[in-house]
Protein backbone atom coordinates (compact mmCIF):
# COMPACT_ATOMS: atom_id res chain seq x y z
CA UNK A 1 0.00 0.00 0.00
CA UNK A 2 3.21 2.60 0.41
CA UNK A 3 3.76 2.71 -3.22
CA UNK A 4 0.50 3.47 -3.88
CA UNK A 5 -0.02 6.36 -0.82
CA UNK A 6 3.37 7.49 -2.49
CA UNK A 7 2.13 8.04 -5.76
CA UNK A 8 -1.36 9.05 -5.33
CA UNK A 9 -0.59 11.02 -2.15
CA UNK A 10 -1.16 14.68 -4.03
CA UNK A 11 -4.41 13.42 -6.12
CA UNK A 12 -5.77 12.41 -2.62
CA UNK A 13 -4.59 15.64 -0.74
CA UNK A 14 -6.70 17.43 -3.90
CA UNK A 15 -9.54 15.20 -3.78
CA UNK A 16 -9.86 15.54 -0.14
CA UNK A 17 -9.73 19.53 -0.57
CA UNK A 18 -12.43 19.62 -3.28
CA UNK A 19 -14.90 16.77 -1.44
CA UNK A 20 -13.87 19.19 1.68
CA UNK A 21 -15.25 22.15 0.04
CA UNK A 22 -18.49 20.89 -1.09
CA UNK A 23 -19.27 19.56 2.34
CA UNK A 24 -18.64 22.76 4.04
CA UNK A 25 -20.56 25.13 0.89
CA UNK A 26 -23.43 22.27 1.39
CA UNK A 27 -23.77 22.53 5.34
CA UNK A 28 -23.25 26.47 4.99
CA UNK A 29 -26.38 26.33 2.56
CA UNK A 30 -28.63 23.94 5.10
CA UNK A 31 -27.71 26.18 8.05
CA UNK A 32 -28.10 29.64 5.63
CA UNK A 33 -31.81 27.81 4.47
CA UNK A 34 -33.26 26.46 7.58
CA UNK A 35 -32.69 29.97 9.60
CA UNK A 36 -33.25 32.73 6.41
CA UNK A 37 -35.04 30.30 3.43
CA UNK A 38 -37.06 33.49 2.41
CA UNK A 39 -33.93 35.28 1.09
CA UNK A 40 -33.45 32.21 -0.79
CA UNK A 41 -36.80 31.95 -2.09
CA UNK A 42 -37.06 35.75 -2.80
CA UNK A 43 -34.15 34.99 -5.71
CA UNK A 44 -36.34 32.19 -7.55
CA UNK A 45 -39.38 34.48 -7.08
CA UNK A 46 -37.51 37.69 -8.42
CA UNK A 47 -36.31 35.60 -11.42
CA UNK A 48 -39.79 35.24 -12.38
CA UNK A 49 -41.14 38.47 -12.03
CA UNK A 50 -37.94 40.16 -13.44
CA UNK A 51 -37.90 39.99 -16.97
CA UNK A 52 -41.83 41.98 -16.84
CA UNK A 53 -40.77 44.66 -14.38
CA UNK A 54 -37.57 45.09 -16.68
CA UNK A 55 -39.61 44.91 -19.57
CA UNK A 56 -42.23 47.44 -18.22
CA UNK A 57 -39.21 49.67 -17.06
CA UNK A 58 -37.80 49.60 -20.46
CA UNK A 59 -41.33 51.19 -21.82
CA UNK A 60 -40.77 54.17 -19.48
CA UNK A 61 -42.59 52.85 -16.32
CA UNK A 62 -40.49 54.43 -12.80
CA UNK A 63 -39.16 50.89 -11.55
CA UNK A 64 -40.72 50.30 -8.13
CA UNK A 65 -44.47 50.66 -10.52
CA UNK A 66 -43.02 48.00 -12.90
CA UNK A 67 -42.04 45.54 -10.04
CA UNK A 68 -45.14 46.58 -8.44
CA UNK A 69 -47.09 45.39 -11.44
CA UNK A 70 -45.29 42.09 -11.99
CA UNK A 71 -45.37 40.81 -8.58
CA UNK A 72 -49.21 41.53 -9.03
CA UNK A 73 -49.30 39.66 -11.86
CA UNK A 74 -47.05 37.22 -10.43
CA UNK A 75 -49.13 36.76 -7.55
CA UNK A 76 -52.53 36.80 -9.51
CA UNK A 77 -51.29 34.34 -11.99
CA UNK A 78 -50.76 31.55 -8.63
CA UNK A 79 -53.88 32.66 -7.44
CA UNK A 80 -55.55 31.37 -10.36
CA UNK A 81 -53.36 28.43 -10.55
CA UNK A 82 -54.36 27.55 -7.16
CA UNK A 83 -57.98 28.52 -7.33
CA UNK A 84 -58.60 26.11 -10.41
CA UNK A 85 -57.09 23.65 -9.24
CA UNK A 86 -58.89 23.84 -6.14
CA UNK A 87 -62.22 24.37 -7.71
CA UNK A 88 -61.94 21.25 -9.70
CA UNK A 89 -60.57 18.78 -6.84
CA UNK A 90 -62.93 19.98 -4.00
CA UNK A 91 -65.95 19.48 -7.03
CA UNK A 92 -64.66 15.98 -8.17
CA UNK A 93 -63.60 14.66 -4.30
CA UNK A 94 -67.39 16.14 -3.04
CA UNK A 95 -68.04 13.39 -5.50
CA UNK A 96 -66.07 10.40 -3.35
CA UNK A 97 -67.50 11.86 -0.18
CA UNK A 98 -71.34 11.34 -1.34
CA UNK A 99 -70.05 7.63 -2.11
CA UNK A 100 -68.00 6.80 0.56
CA UNK A 101 -70.93 5.13 2.49
CA UNK A 102 -70.94 2.99 -0.25
CA UNK A 103 -66.99 2.03 -0.21
CA UNK A 104 -67.62 1.86 3.61
CA UNK A 105 -70.40 -0.93 3.66
CA UNK A 106 -68.63 -2.87 0.86
CA UNK A 107 -65.26 -3.13 2.94
CA UNK A 108 -67.16 -3.78 5.88
CA UNK A 109 -68.94 -6.93 3.80
CA UNK A 110 -65.94 -7.95 2.55
CA UNK A 111 -63.99 -8.15 6.01
CA UNK A 112 -67.02 -10.30 7.66
CA UNK A 113 -67.01 -12.41 5.09
CA UNK A 114 -63.49 -12.80 4.87
CA UNK A 115 -63.58 -13.09 9.04
CA UNK A 116 -66.23 -16.00 9.02
CA UNK A 117 -63.68 -17.89 6.47
CA UNK A 118 -60.78 -17.59 8.22
CA UNK A 119 -62.82 -18.75 11.26
CA UNK A 120 -63.83 -21.87 9.49
CA UNK A 121 -60.29 -22.99 8.31
CA UNK A 122 -58.34 -22.17 11.39
CA UNK A 123 -60.92 -23.99 13.48
CA UNK A 124 -60.05 -27.06 11.72
CA UNK A 125 -56.36 -26.89 11.75
CA UNK A 126 -53.97 -28.32 14.57
CA UNK A 127 -53.60 -25.96 17.44
CA UNK A 128 -50.00 -25.93 17.07
CA UNK A 129 -50.24 -24.43 13.67
CA UNK A 130 -52.43 -22.35 14.69
CA UNK A 131 -49.89 -20.86 17.41
CA UNK A 132 -47.38 -20.91 14.97
CA UNK A 133 -49.75 -18.37 12.59
CA UNK A 134 -50.78 -16.09 15.20
CA UNK A 135 -47.33 -15.69 16.32
CA UNK A 136 -46.44 -14.87 12.51
CA UNK A 137 -48.98 -12.97 11.97
CA UNK A 138 -48.26 -11.02 14.87
CA UNK A 139 -44.64 -10.33 13.99
CA UNK A 140 -45.65 -9.07 10.79
CA UNK A 141 -48.26 -7.08 11.94
CA UNK A 142 -45.10 -5.68 14.26
CA UNK A 143 -43.92 -4.85 11.38
CA UNK A 144 -46.02 -3.18 8.89
CA UNK A 145 -47.05 -1.05 12.26
CA UNK A 146 -43.37 0.32 11.98
CA UNK A 147 -43.61 0.95 8.39
CA UNK A 148 -46.79 2.30 8.41
CA UNK A 149 -45.85 4.95 11.72
CA UNK A 150 -42.72 5.76 9.93
CA UNK A 151 -44.65 6.79 6.85
CA UNK A 152 -47.07 8.56 8.73
CA UNK A 153 -44.23 10.61 10.51
CA UNK A 154 -42.78 11.36 7.14
CA UNK A 155 -46.26 12.70 5.48
CA UNK A 156 -46.72 15.05 8.63
CA UNK A 157 -43.45 16.20 8.08
CA UNK A 158 -44.13 16.84 4.73
CA UNK A 159 -47.18 19.06 4.91
CA UNK A 160 -45.75 20.58 7.95
CA UNK A 161 -42.75 21.76 5.44
CA UNK A 162 -44.97 22.35 2.71
CA UNK A 163 -47.00 25.11 5.49
CA UNK A 164 -43.86 26.60 6.52
CA UNK A 165 -42.58 27.03 3.08
CA UNK A 166 -45.93 28.63 1.63
CA UNK A 167 -45.47 31.23 4.60
CA UNK A 168 -41.80 31.79 3.85
CA UNK A 169 -42.60 32.29 0.32
CA UNK A 170 -45.01 35.26 0.74
CA UNK A 171 -42.26 36.94 2.60
CA UNK A 172 -40.37 35.89 0.04
CA UNK A 173 -42.85 37.77 -2.37
CA UNK A 174 -42.25 41.35 -0.36
CA UNK A 175 -38.56 40.86 -0.49
CA UNK A 176 -37.85 40.39 -4.10
CA UNK A 177 -40.20 43.35 -4.68
CA UNK A 178 -37.85 44.93 -3.21
CA UNK A 179 -34.95 43.47 -4.91
CA UNK A 180 -36.68 43.88 -8.43
CA UNK A 181 -36.63 47.77 -7.43
CA UNK A 182 -32.66 47.91 -6.35
CA UNK A 183 -31.40 45.89 -8.23
CA UNK A 184 -29.79 48.50 -10.16
CA UNK A 185 -28.02 49.62 -7.35
CA UNK A 186 -26.72 45.90 -6.30
CA UNK A 187 -25.57 45.47 -9.77
CA UNK A 188 -23.21 48.11 -9.27
CA UNK A 189 -21.53 47.62 -6.39
CA UNK A 190 -21.15 44.16 -7.47
CA UNK A 191 -19.32 45.57 -10.83
CA UNK A 192 -17.38 47.87 -8.78
CA UNK A 193 -16.75 46.00 -5.97
CA UNK A 194 -16.45 42.57 -5.91
CA UNK A 195 -13.12 40.98 -6.48
CA UNK A 196 -12.13 39.39 -9.47
CA UNK A 197 -12.43 35.86 -8.62
CA UNK A 198 -15.81 36.16 -7.69
CA UNK A 199 -16.61 38.09 -10.57
CA UNK A 200 -15.09 35.26 -12.50
CA UNK A 201 -17.02 32.70 -10.82
CA UNK A 202 -20.35 34.87 -11.10
CA UNK A 203 -19.54 34.78 -15.18
CA UNK A 204 -18.87 30.74 -15.41
CA UNK A 205 -22.16 30.37 -12.98
CA UNK A 206 -24.27 32.27 -15.16
CA UNK A 207 -22.60 30.76 -18.34
CA UNK A 208 -22.86 27.42 -17.93
CA UNK A 209 -24.70 26.56 -14.77
CA UNK A 210 -27.52 28.64 -14.61
CA UNK A 211 -28.93 27.68 -17.97
CA UNK A 212 -28.54 24.08 -16.96
CA UNK A 213 -30.18 24.69 -13.97
CA UNK A 214 -33.37 26.43 -16.19
CA UNK A 215 -33.55 23.02 -18.14
CA UNK A 216 -33.21 20.51 -15.39
CA UNK A 217 -36.61 22.68 -13.86
CA UNK A 218 -38.54 22.49 -16.88
CA UNK A 219 -37.59 18.83 -17.39
CA UNK A 220 -38.87 17.96 -13.41
CA UNK A 221 -42.35 19.99 -15.13
CA UNK A 222 -42.10 17.55 -17.99
CA UNK A 223 -41.90 14.47 -16.09
CA UNK A 224 -44.81 15.77 -14.06
CA UNK A 225 -46.45 16.39 -17.09
CA UNK A 226 -46.03 13.37 -18.08
CA UNK A 227 -47.15 11.32 -15.11
CA UNK A 228 -50.70 13.46 -14.99
CA UNK A 229 -51.38 13.20 -18.72
CA UNK A 230 -51.00 8.65 -18.22
CA UNK A 231 -52.44 8.57 -15.07
CA UNK A 232 -55.41 10.56 -16.59
CA UNK A 233 -55.78 8.80 -19.70
CA UNK A 234 -55.31 5.39 -18.01
CA UNK A 235 -58.46 6.29 -15.37
CA UNK A 236 -60.57 7.81 -18.08
CA UNK A 237 -60.29 4.02 -19.91
CA UNK A 238 -60.80 2.24 -16.71
CA UNK A 239 -63.51 4.89 -16.19
CA UNK A 240 -62.81 5.01 -12.23
CA UNK A 241 -64.67 8.26 -11.85
CA UNK A 242 -63.16 11.35 -10.44
CA UNK A 243 -60.11 11.09 -13.02
CA UNK A 244 -59.05 14.73 -13.20
CA UNK A 245 -58.93 15.08 -9.08
CA UNK A 246 -57.01 11.62 -8.80
CA UNK A 247 -54.70 12.52 -11.42
CA UNK A 248 -53.51 15.70 -10.45
CA UNK A 249 -53.30 14.46 -6.53
CA UNK A 250 -50.92 11.47 -8.07
CA UNK A 251 -49.04 14.51 -10.00
CA UNK A 252 -48.20 16.50 -6.90
CA UNK A 253 -47.35 13.24 -5.23
CA UNK A 254 -45.06 13.14 -8.13
CA UNK A 255 -43.18 16.01 -6.89
CA UNK A 256 -42.53 14.88 -3.50
CA UNK A 257 -39.07 13.47 -3.41
CA UNK A 258 -38.79 9.31 -2.85
CA UNK A 259 -42.87 9.64 -2.95
CA UNK A 260 -44.16 9.10 -6.57
CA UNK A 261 -47.23 8.22 -8.03
CA UNK A 262 -47.74 4.40 -6.24
CA UNK A 263 -48.02 6.05 -2.83
CA UNK A 264 -51.58 6.64 -4.35
CA UNK A 265 -52.35 3.65 -6.76
CA UNK A 266 -51.09 0.69 -4.26
CA UNK A 267 -53.66 1.48 -1.42
CA UNK A 268 -56.09 1.75 -4.06
CA UNK A 269 -55.06 -1.63 -5.81
CA UNK A 270 -54.88 -3.29 -2.32
CA UNK A 271 -58.33 -2.44 -1.31
CA UNK A 272 -60.16 -3.50 -5.00
CA UNK A 273 -58.67 -6.65 -4.51
CA UNK A 274 -60.05 -7.05 -0.71
CA UNK A 275 -63.50 -5.29 -2.37
CA UNK A 276 -62.86 -8.62 -4.94
CA UNK A 277 -62.91 -5.37 -7.81
CA UNK A 278 -60.40 -8.01 -10.01
CA UNK A 279 -61.13 -6.09 -12.84
CA UNK A 280 -60.34 -2.41 -12.08
CA UNK A 281 -57.27 -4.02 -9.47
CA UNK A 282 -55.42 -5.31 -12.62
CA UNK A 283 -56.30 -2.55 -14.74
CA UNK A 284 -54.66 -0.43 -11.79
CA UNK A 285 -51.92 -2.42 -11.77
CA UNK A 286 -50.67 -2.24 -15.54
CA UNK A 287 -51.67 1.41 -14.97
CA UNK A 288 -48.84 2.00 -12.37
CA UNK A 289 -46.85 -0.70 -14.28
CA UNK A 290 -46.98 1.85 -17.37
CA UNK A 291 -45.82 4.71 -15.40
CA UNK A 292 -43.49 3.48 -13.45
CA UNK A 293 -41.88 2.12 -17.26
CA UNK A 294 -42.21 5.31 -18.28
CA UNK A 295 -40.48 7.08 -15.79
CA UNK A 296 -37.31 4.74 -15.62
CA UNK A 297 -37.17 5.30 -19.28
CA UNK A 298 -37.89 8.68 -20.01
CA UNK A 299 -36.86 10.38 -16.73
CA UNK A 300 -32.97 9.42 -17.98
CA UNK A 301 -32.98 11.17 -21.32
CA UNK A 302 -35.11 14.11 -20.28
CA UNK A 303 -33.61 14.75 -17.03
CA UNK A 304 -30.07 13.75 -17.43
CA UNK A 305 -29.91 15.24 -21.13
CA UNK A 306 -30.95 18.63 -19.47
CA UNK A 307 -27.91 18.40 -16.83
CA UNK A 308 -25.78 16.40 -19.00
CA UNK A 309 -25.66 13.34 -16.46
CA UNK A 310 -27.41 10.33 -17.96
CA UNK A 311 -27.22 8.37 -15.16
CA UNK A 312 -30.12 7.86 -13.50
CA UNK A 313 -28.35 5.53 -10.84
CA UNK A 314 -26.09 8.45 -10.41
CA UNK A 315 -28.33 10.78 -10.05
CA UNK A 316 -30.97 9.19 -7.49
CA UNK A 317 -27.84 8.23 -5.26
CA UNK A 318 -26.55 11.46 -5.67
CA UNK A 319 -29.99 13.40 -4.50
CA UNK A 320 -31.01 10.65 -1.95
CA UNK A 321 -27.37 10.95 -0.19
CA UNK A 322 -27.92 15.02 -0.49
CA UNK A 323 -31.03 14.58 1.24
CA UNK A 324 -30.23 11.87 4.05
CA UNK A 325 -27.10 14.51 5.28
CA UNK A 326 -28.47 17.90 4.51
CA UNK A 327 -31.99 18.17 4.11
CA UNK A 328 -34.12 19.79 1.48
CA UNK A 329 -30.92 22.22 1.38
CA UNK A 330 -29.32 19.11 0.32
CA UNK A 331 -31.77 18.10 -2.35
CA UNK A 332 -32.27 21.35 -3.97
CA UNK A 333 -28.59 21.54 -4.42
CA UNK A 334 -27.56 17.94 -5.34
CA UNK A 335 -28.38 18.45 -9.19
CA UNK A 336 -26.36 22.12 -8.66
CA UNK A 337 -23.44 20.44 -8.07
CA UNK A 338 -24.07 17.74 -10.41
CA UNK A 339 -24.28 20.22 -12.96
CA UNK A 340 -21.84 22.06 -11.39
CA UNK A 341 -19.01 18.98 -11.78
CA UNK A 342 -19.72 18.40 -15.33
CA UNK A 343 -18.94 22.25 -16.36
CA UNK A 344 -15.75 22.30 -14.30
CA UNK A 345 -14.73 18.88 -15.88
CA UNK A 346 -15.90 20.14 -19.38
CA UNK A 347 -14.42 23.71 -19.33
CA UNK A 348 -10.52 21.64 -17.40
CA UNK A 349 -10.80 23.12 -14.61
CA UNK A 350 -10.58 20.06 -12.12
CA UNK A 351 -7.25 18.70 -14.81
CA UNK A 352 -5.63 21.58 -13.30
CA UNK A 353 -6.77 21.06 -9.76
CA UNK A 354 -6.15 17.59 -9.42
CA UNK A 355 -2.66 16.55 -9.88
CA UNK A 356 -2.73 12.86 -11.38
CA UNK A 357 0.71 10.85 -11.88
CA UNK A 358 1.48 11.73 -15.34
CA UNK A 359 3.22 7.96 -15.51
CA UNK A 360 -0.09 5.91 -14.67
CA UNK A 361 -2.58 7.01 -17.55
CA UNK A 362 -2.12 7.22 -21.38
CA UNK A 363 -5.12 9.68 -21.21
CA UNK A 364 -6.61 11.52 -18.46
CA UNK A 365 -9.76 10.54 -16.53
CA UNK A 366 -10.52 13.98 -16.67
CA UNK A 367 -10.62 14.32 -20.44
CA UNK A 368 -13.91 14.80 -21.78
CA UNK A 369 -13.49 14.63 -25.12
CA UNK A 370 -14.15 12.20 -27.50
CA UNK A 371 -11.55 9.67 -29.01
CA UNK A 372 -11.73 6.55 -31.67
CA UNK A 373 -9.85 3.10 -30.16
CA UNK A 374 -7.58 3.26 -33.11
CA UNK A 375 -6.91 6.97 -32.86
CA UNK A 376 -3.23 8.26 -31.73
CA UNK A 377 -3.66 10.07 -28.74
CA UNK A 378 -2.07 13.88 -29.43
CA UNK A 379 1.03 14.65 -27.48
CA UNK A 380 -0.97 17.10 -24.45
CA UNK A 381 0.52 17.70 -20.73
CA UNK A 382 -1.16 15.11 -18.40
CA UNK A 383 -2.96 17.39 -14.94
CA UNK A 384 0.19 17.57 -12.22
CA UNK A 385 2.70 16.94 -14.66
Amino acid sequence: MLPLYKKYWRTFVDIGFIVLTVFLVMYIFSKLYQIAAPVFLSFVVFFMIEPLAKFLHKRGMPKPFASAISVLVFILVILGILFGVGLIVVSQFAQVQDNLPKYTHMIQTEFTKLTQFLQEKIAALPPNVTAKMNEYFTTLTDYASGWATAFFKYMVGLFSSFSSFMGNFGIAIILAFFLSTEIGSWRKVMRDKSPKTLKNAYTFLKTYVLKAIGSYIKAQLIMVLITLVLVYAGLLILRTGNELALALVCAVFDILPLVGVPVILIPWIIYLFIVGNLSLAIGLSVLLVVVLLTRQLLEPRITGNSIGVSSAFLMLSFMIISLSIFGIAGLILSPVLLILIKELLQQGYLQSWIRLPKEEFDVSPFDMTTRTPDATPPDEPQAGS
